[in-house]
């Protein structure tokens, strides 16, 4: 394998999602992996480009066939890493992976050779701002979506990294260095 893998996780609103797609337009050695799931798209998304979009049934198959480094049901939905994406991805290039703490943990045990990078919040009113700005959840789903905090952030000791997300810019520089670092060591 010519890239790393760099897992990043971290609560939903930190701003993973917004660093990861800054970091990959960036830089022509970064992809960022496609996971699978069974969520509706949404506004704007393409199967094949944010996910690829399964039925319940297929994604079913695919885990009784061992296709997925992680998978979960996160929200009422499944989510999971096709492996064989990955993997062929690496043969070229870094694939940065956003997924969520318990993904990031069962992906470092199928591929030790990982790293997982936690971003983090600069303060949990913060992190509540962030979600009700974006307008797509229900205060209820926000209120489930901030009781994993907690559990999340606990997680963090078992990550290589912490970024906390307080300026995007270096969070971004951040998350660069992490990745030039690990492929240089490999």
């Amino acid at each position: 394998m010519k890239g790393k893998l760099v897992v990043v996780s971290g609560p939903s609103g930190v701003g993973k999602g917004t660093i990861v797609k800054e970091l990959v337009r960036r830089r022509a050695d970064v992809i960022e992996s496609v996971s699978c799931t069974t969520r509706a798209p949404r506004e704007g998304e393409v199967d094949g480009r944010e996910y690829f979009f399964l039925t319940k049934e297929e994604f079913s198959r695919r885990i009784k066939e061992g296709e997925f480094l992680e998978y979960d049901d996160h929200f009422e939905n499944y989510y999971g890493t096709p492996a064989s994406f990955v993997k062929k991805q690496l043969e070229s290039k870094s694939v940065i992976l956003e997924i969520d703490v318990k993904g990031g943990l069962a992906v470092k045990k199928k591929m030790p050779e990982s790293v997982l990078v936690m971003i983090a919040p600069p303060s949990l009113e913060e992190l509540r701002r962030r979600l009700v700005s974006r307008g797509t959840e229900t205060e209820e789903q926000i209120e489930k979506r901030l009781s994993r905090l907690e559990f999340e952030l606990k997680q963090a000791n078992e990550y290589d990294f912490v970024i906390v997300n307080d300026e995007l810019e270096r969070a971004i520089a951040e998350l660069s260095a992490i990745v030039d670092c690990e492929v240089e060591s490999k």
